[in-house]
């Protein structure tokens, strides 16, 4: 398998796993939110990645969950869905449950918390890659797994069988920049931080973007497309993408959290309570994510 066994392109959001003030998951709200992404141009959706508080999920909610994204995107799109775990017979098992369900791929990060070298990255996603049926989008979030994916160690992942795709969220535009010319021949390139700088991503080539930020700003889908296209607004939207980021992480607040309270400020499904250990806003942070919010023109 490479990049030309798979159709999958655009901006596909990162979705949140609402939960409601008892912490069930509130599928609903989860169902909601596919629709309204898919309405606002989305070419599919990511579900049970780091804005889905997978870290936070068992093992059979996660698989359900599964079942719940490719029932609410009902073939409009494609349907990726995490199944990374520290341990690779845990992360076969969920790519078992993810082929059941009907999804198109599976997103991996590496293993996290325990340092590894690049040989034992490696050798994770060589198990992974010869035991599971899906494609696979190999995810590099040094932020949060602890470990990275260079462009050199992406190199030596794309000549694996099953993987077809990175979905590059370092951050560090070196790295993502070197990773497409890495590997854009063999896998398709996802953008992850696109809110920071998607339309240069795009402009260079990558395939797509994956972002947690269409949740609370349809714009940032729209990004992609006036990438694509070499619009005059994309600068603008851009930089709309980059307010955004710099409100969501400073100020006592922290991505996740920040994006179900805004959701929720807006009316949008799909946002609801973090599950532990993350909390809820309150207090100043909460005040200035809604202040930040009115005068950006977003509430």
């Amino acid at each position: 398998m490479n990049r030309d066994d798979v159709d999958w392109s655009g901006p596909m959001p990162a979705l949140t796993t609402p939960f409601d003030s008892q912490g069930r998951i509130d599928s609903a709200g989860f169902a909601a939110n596919v629709t309204r992404m898919l309405d606002a141009g989305a070419t599919g959706v990511v579900a049970c990645g780091c804005t889905g508080e997978f870290w936070a999920l068992n093992m059979q909610e996660r698989a359900a969950l599964y079942h719940e994204a490719v029932k609410a995107t009902a073939g409009r799109g494609t349907v990726i869905v995490g199944t990374g775990c520290v341990g690779e017979a845990d992360t076969i098992a969920l790519a078992a449950k993810a082929k059941e369900a009907g999804a198109d791929g599976v997103l991996v990060l590496p293993p996290y918390f325990v340092k590894l070298t690049d040989d034992e990255i490696f050798a994770h996603y060589k198990a992974v890659s010869e035991a599971v049926e899906l494609p696979i989008i190999a995810y590099n979030i040094p932020g949060n797994a602890v470990n990275a994916i260079s462009p050199a160690l992406a190199d030596r992942l794309a000549d694996l069988e099953k993987i077809v795709a990175i979905k590059e969220s370092s951050g560090d535009w070196n790295n993502f920049y070197g990773t497409l010319l890495a590997v854009k021949d063999r896998l398709r390139v996802f953008c992850g931080p696109s809110s920071v700088f998607g339309v240069p991503a795009v402009a260079l080539g990558a395939d797509g973007t994956v972002d947690c930020f269409p949740n609370v700003w349809t714009g940032c889908l729209d990004l992609y497309y006036a990438a694509r296209d070499g619009r005059d607004d994309a600068a603008e939207l851009q930089e709309m993408g980059r307010r955004l980021t710099d409100l969501f992480v400073s100020g006592g607040r922290t991505l996740y959290p920040a994006t179900k309270a805004a959701m929720d400020m807006m009316g949008f499904p799909g946002g609801g309570t973090p599950r532990p250990p993350l909390r809820p806003l309150t207090g100043a942070p909460l005040d200035g994510l809604r202040s930040g919010l009115q005068e950006l023109g977003l509430l």
